[in-house]
C-alpha cells in the first residue's frame, strides 16, 4: 500500500517541481492560467466527476456529516493553534479543513477498498468543493457576499452536476468527452502553479508549512475517530471516513489565497509540506481504517 500511495504522490511533486523549475527560470506571470482554471477548468472537473459517476446522497447521510465534522473540527483546532502562535486565521485555517479528495481522496479510496467505495468517495468529494467555496471562500475574504459565492462556477458546477446525477441525466459522449478532457486539464495546471509560488516561500512560511502539515491530519483524523463514536457509521463508511480524515491539504486552498492575496507563499508551504507528508499520515489513517 505505501508503494501504492508513493506512485500516486509522485507525479503530483513531479509536477510541482516542473513548476519551481519552470517559474525560476522565466518568471510567468500565471495570473490568467489562475483565472482559467479556478472559473472554468476546475468546475468543469467537478462537473465531469458527478455526471459520470454514480452515488446516493441519501445513502451515505452520515457519512457526509461525519466528513462535515471532521471539516468543522479540524477548523476549531487550528483557529487555537493560529491564535496560540498569532498567525493569521485566514491563512492558516482554511488548510487543515479543506482536503485534497479529488486527485488523491478518489484513487486511494479505489485502491483501498475497490470500486465500490467509489461513490461514498465522490459524494465527500462533492460537499467538501460545496463547502470550500462558501464557507471557505468567506474565511478567506470575509467581504465575499454569499450571493457572488452562489453563483461561482464551482457552486454552478456542483449544484448542475448533482442535479444531473440525480435526475439520471447522461450526457452524450461528444459533449462528455471534451468537458472531461478539459476538466482533467485543472489538476496538473494547480500543480504547476503551486510549484512556481515556491520562489516566494520565506522561512516563515516553511515554519506555518511544518506544523500545517501535521495538525492537519493528525487533526483529522481524531475528529474522524469522535464522528465513529457520535454517529451510526459502520464497516465501510467508518473506514473511509479516517482516510478522509487523513488526506494532505487540497491545491485548491492556494489557488483561493493566490485569488485573494492571503499570504499564498505560507498556504503553498503548507499545500507542499502537506503533500509530502502524507507519505507519513495517510499510511496511518489507512491503518485504522483496515483496523
Amino acid at each position: 500500500m505505501l508503494l501504492r500511495i508513493l506512485a500516486i504522490i509522485t507525479p503530483v511533486l513531479l509536477i510541482v517541481l516542473v513548476g519551481y523549475l519552470y517559474a525560476r527560470r522565466h518568471k510567468p506571470d500565471l495570473a490568467a492560467m489562475n483565472t482559467l482554471t479556478i472559473e472554468l477548468l476546475a468546475p468543469l472537473l467537478v462537473f465531469s466527476g458527478l455526471t459520470s459517476r454514480d452515488f446516493d446522497l441519501l445513502a451515505n447521510r452520515w457519512l457526509l456529516l461525519g466528513g462535515a465534522l471532521v471539516v468543522f473540527g479540524s477548523g476549531a483546532l487550528a483557529w487555537l493553534v493560529a491564535r496560540w502562535r498569532r498567525w493569521d486565521a485566514r491563512t492558516f485555517v482554511p488548510p487543515m479543513m479543506f482536503g485534497n479528495t479529488a486527485n488523491m481522496g478518489l484513487p486511494l479510496a479505489v485502491l483501498a477498498f475497490g470500486p465500490a467505495a467509489l461513490p461514498p468517495a465522490v459524494a465527500l468529494f462533492v460537499m467538501t468543493n460545496m463547502l470550500h467555496f462558501t464557507v471557505g471562500t468567506r474565511m478567506v475574504n470575509p467581504a465575499a457576499s454569499l450571493g457572488a459565492m452562489l453563483r461561482s462556477p464551482m457552486i454552478l458546477a456542483s449544484l448542475a452536476g448533482i442535479a444531473c446525477n440525480l435526475a439520471g441525466l447522461h450526457l452524450p459522449e461528444w459533449l462528455s468527452l471534451p468537458i472531461k478532457l478539459l476538466g482533467e486539464a485543472a489538476i496538473p495546471l494547480m500543480l504547476f502553479a503551486l510549484g512556481a509560488r515556491m520562489l516566494d516561500i520565506s522561512l516563515a512560511g516553511w515554519r506555518v508549512g511544518i506544523v500545517g502539515a501535521a495538525l492537519g491530519p493528525l487533526a483529522g483524523l481524531a475528529m474522524a475517530w469522535l464522528a465513529a463514536q457520535l454517529l451510526p457509521l459502520q464497516g465501510m463508511a467508518v473506514s473511509q471516513l479516517y482516510v478522509y480524515a487523513a488526506l494532505p491539504p487540497a491545491v485548491m486552498n492556494f489557488m483561493i489565497a493566490e485569488r485573494y492575496q492571503q499570504e499564498p507563499d505560507k498556504v503553498a508551504s503548507i499545500v507542499l509540506l502537506g503533500n509530502v507528508a502524507s507519505l507519513l499520515f495517510v499510511p496511518l489513517g489507512l491503518a485504522l481504517a483496515l483496523a
